[in-house]
């Protein structure tokens, strides 16, 4: 799992699910506030689908 940290608090996490790499996007009260709704093959398609829905740092 890698995940990075956004200017306005919200925490991005790039993780491999059971169906393949997935987002996750969790505002600085800890509540989960997006997801990819399905998994990615390639881990660099993930990232650009996460980017598409307002990330804007980069997960480490």
């Amino acid at each position: 799992m890698s995940s990075c940290t956004d200017r306005n608090g919200d925490s991005w996490e790039i993780y491999m699910g059971n169906d393949g790499w997935r987002w996750r996007r969790t505002s600085s009260n800890g509540r989960i506030v997006g997801a990819s709704s399905q998994g990615y093959t390639n881990r660099a398609d993930c990232v650009a689908n996460a980017q598409r829905n307002g990330m804007t740092c980069t997960p480490v």
